[in-house]
């Protein structure tokens, strides 16, 4: 049974696999930032597993229910901002959201539920800079 997220204002749902424009991926990833947070709390993610975007190099772990999500912050030392301290908490809280994945221009692939495992602030050797990295486990939900 493919994952869905149903829509607050009665729109179709998203299903897992199938590719949307900006518009319908907006109604709840309300921002062009990576990490969408609302009052401290995770609402949901975006990637592009570092092809678009070369400064978030996110990635697959040793199976494709695993990946490696690199925090908020483009330039320098990553810091704990409202973004990654949301991930942060989303640890403590076990709640998923739900993640989509830019293909291409206003193509997002819809990749289901995940959960924010775990967070480590590591030096980046290729990028010299220190930056966040987080755990997402693929959830049920």
């Amino acid at each position: 049974m493919p994952q869905r997220v149903e829509l607050r204002d009665g729109a179709d749902a998203f299903e897992l696999g199938n590719v949307y424009p900006w518009n319908d991926v907006a109604k709840i990833h309300r921002s062009r930032n990576g990490i969408y947070q609302k009052d401290g709390r995770l609402v949901s993610l975006l990637t592009d597993f570092g092809r678009i975007n070369p400064c978030y190099p996110d990635f697959h772990g040793d199976s494709r229910d695993v990946i490696h999500y690199t925090g908020s912050g483009r330039r320098g030392d990553q810091k704990l901002d409202a973004a990654n301290s949301a991930l942060i908490d989303a640890i403590r809280s076990g709640h998923a959201v739900p993640l989509f994945n830019k293909l291409g221009v206003n193509r997002w692939e819809f990749l289901g539920f995940w959960a924010v495992t775990e967070s480590r602030y590591i030096y980046d050797e290729s990028r010299e800079r220190m930056v966040w990295k987080f755990t997402l486990r693929r959830s049920s939900e």
